[in-house]
């Protein structure tokens, strides 16, 4: 069994590890940490909760052990771009782990908090910085830092910054940084554009895939109940009163619709909170705080949780509304089954979100089990039997989930049209 001891990495980061309780890497860190420890480019696919910060983080904080002295002022010597404050602040926080008792330092510059003191931190130099392009992108501007002395990179989740239009501010970004630099990119899938990334950021990378995307963690079992829209809260209900003692994400599409089911939770006798883009970076973190620490049992987040939070004790998933972006759904059930537990992912699926149901499917190649319901009128694939009471029949079940007139007043006119903008418009916004 291969051990961090045989990656290459210094005798003091082993040590390190073995104090944290980490002594066997995962796939992804095995294959990795070798080529970026030589000095390579690499470009790394793998599923979210495999380990990849660690599969970065590694390699650069022995970069950073090199170095004699301290960063000269206004300097960063190695950068860390995420998609989201939750996926930076995970990383910050799992890097700070590592360097503990070091002089290193790891710098965080998130948008949605004040930009003076983050000014202010960076007049010194940072030894590592993550951070989110947008703010980056400020802080440049504003000449508060100079990426001239970057000479490690590392892009996480990079898929996810293009789907959120980060394209744009990666392409300036890129303009800022030396030429001569090591560079690490770490993705779940691969959109066209990647290509794009890549030749931009990375020179002769060296590939590691340890598993196809859109495939989720084995120990994650699923389920999906068939209901209408109207019904999903009482149903949610039911589903956590099973388990109040366990913690669980709950998944909605909008910020509006996330507050205002994590307010009809609380009313129901439910420690929740939520995390949405209408929150500030604060209320975001006190929620997230709390809800690591058990004080909450629940929390309902947008995607902008998908792929930020690394919390082992979630055992609970469940998806209120299915998402736009297919793969996302494989990021957030990945919020579950973390550091080898098992978890389990609810999903919900109204009239209106068979389209959104396909392309899971179809990305995941898979036939998500049905717990509940049937599937509705136009779907494909026949009816499967499962546990669970059934709720909105295709064909007009008696709680009213899936007749001609579903969700319909008296009288009403045609069913299941789509309601807000078009799909390809929908999605990264909500957040």
């Amino acid at each position: 069994m291969t051990t961090f001891n045989d990656l290459g990495l210094p005798e003091k980061m082993v040590s390190r590890l073995d104090e944290l309780g980490l002594t066997t890497p995962t796939p992804i860190q095995e294959r990795a940490i070798p080529h970026a420890l030589d000095g390579q480019d690499v470009m790394g696919l793998a599923q979210t909760g495999t380990g990849k910060t660690l599969a970065f983080g590694l390699p650069l904080i022995a970069r950073m052990q090199s170095y004699g002295q301290k960063p000269e002022r206004k300097t960063v010597r190695g950068l860390v771009l995420a998609p989201t404050r939750e996926l930076a602040a995970q990383i910050c926080h799992s890097l700070r782990e590592q360097v503990d008792g070091t002089p290193f330092k790891v710098g965080l510059v998130v948008g949605g908090v004040g930009i003076n003191p983050q000014i202010k931190r960076l007049e010194k130099g940072t030894d590592i910085l993550v951070a989110t392009p947008g703010r980056l992108i400020d802080l440049l501007d504003r000449r508060a830092l100079t990426l001239q002395s970057t000479d490690f990179l590392v892009l996480d989740e990079a898929d996810q910054m293009l789907d959120m239009g980060f394209i744009h501010d990666l392409r300036k970004i890129v303009q800022w940084l030396p030429e001569e630099r090591q560079t690490v990119l770490f993705s779940a899938t691969m959109p066209k554009l990647m290509n794009e990334i890549a030749d931009a950021y990375l020179q002769n990378p060296v590939k590691v895939q340890v598993s196809p995307p859109g495939k989720a963690a084995d120990k994650i079992t699923q389920e999906l109940h068939y209901i209408a829209k109207a019904e999903k809260t009482s149903l949610l209900i039911e589903l956590l009163d099973k388990h109040r003692d366990e913690a669980a994400i709950v998944f909605g599409r909008t910020k509006h619709g996330s507050e205002r089911l994590m307010k009809a939770l609380v009313k129901a006798g439910y420690a929740a909170a939520s995390v949405h883009g209408n929150k500030s970076q604060g209320q975001r973190e006190r929620a997230i705080k709390a809800f690591r620490e058990g004080e909450i049992m629940v929390l309902v987040a947008t995607d902008v949780a998908a792929r930020g939070l690394d919390i082992p004790q979630v055992r609970h998933v469940y998806n209120f509304d299915l998402p736009n972006v297919p793969e996302n759904y494989v990021h957030r059930i990945g919020r579950t089954a973390r550091a080898g537990m098992d978890g389990a992912a609810v999903a919900f699926c109204a009239p209106d979100e068979v389209d959104e149901l396909k392309a899971i499917q179809k990305v995941m190649k898979i036939s998500i089990p049905v717990a509940s319901g049937s599937p509705w009128m136009g779907m494909d694939e026949p009816a499967k039997k499962g546990g669970g009471r059934v709720r909105g029949r295709g064909r007009g079940g008696p709680r009213g989930g899936g007749g001609d007139n579903a969700g319909q007043k008296p009288g009403g006119g045609q069913r299941n049209k789509r309601r807000g903008p078009p799909r390809g418009k929908r999605g990264p916004k909500a957040a």
